[in-house]
């Protein structure tokens, strides 16, 4: 049974389901767009916090290494209290659909890159600082050069929250709640799929996902070996 399972798995793969598909499409424009804001947002809380260097800068990098244990549910039951129709923002209908999904993903990559990456930039920063505002570099030219500097880790960083988003299965299934061809995406149709006892389906998700964690661990192990030749 389990033989012909991993053999229906692979024929969906093969032919490109258009079930498996759209659900892998839909699971990799929610994370990607999720990734691309959480970069930006981390990038900048990190900037923000080595450029100005603010009072109790050490509370917040604290901070920052905590959320990045942040529970995916909790952060999933906060969202959709502030999201469902009683709450603050529920004039902006935005649960159980993708940008649901996207916010709450958001919130659990953020820390991850910003923590991530200043502990890359505080390991070298005082000596390339130093070096650039010795050269007549401005404060922001000198933030720039730091950024380079720590390009590798935080390449690292961007693909290991890459990697916990895809992956995390609590918050989306809590304000995507998981509706055909609208918010399922992979974690959550191998939940569902794995229950209903459709092997076929779940056990061929299953595979993608760890492809593709194996190629996120590739980049993280690339980024970090290329840093270390520099």
């Amino acid at each position: 049974m389990l033989q012909q399972a991993f053999a229906k798995a692979f024929s969906l793969i093969l032919h490109l389901d258009h079930n498996l598909l759209e659900i892998v499409l839909l699971s990799f424009k929610v994370s990607g767009t999720a990734i691309i804001i959480a970069a930006v947002f981390g990038l900048g809380i990190t900037t923000c916090i080595e450029l100005y260097r603010p009072p109790g800068r050490g509370i917040l990098v604290t901070i920052l290494n905590t959320f990045t244990g942040l529970p995916p549910v909790v952060v999933g039951f906060v969202l959709y209290i502030f999201l469902s129709r009683s709450g603050p923002l529920g004039f902006l209908n935005l649960l159980y659909t993708p940008a649901a999904m996207i916010i709450a993903q958001t919130i659990l990559a953020t820390p991850i890159v910003a923590a991530v990456s200043h502990a890359a930039i505080s390991s070298t920063g005082s000596s390339v600082r130093l070096t650039a505002m010795c050269l007549g570099a401005t404060h922001m030219q000198a933030m720039i050069a730091l950024l380079r500097d720590a390009r590798y880790s935080i390449i690292a960083s961007i693909a290991t929250a890459f990697g916990r988003v895809m992956a995390e299965v609590g918050a989306v299934l809590v304000v995507g709640g998981n509706i055909a061809h609208h918010t399922r995406v992979m974690t959550t149709a191998i939940a569902l799929e794995a229950d209903r006892g459709d092997f076929e389906l779940a056990i061929a998700l299953g595979m993608i996902l760890l492809t593709l964690s194996f190629l996120v661990n590739a980049v993280f192990y690339i980024a970090q070996r290329k840093g270390l030749k520099r």
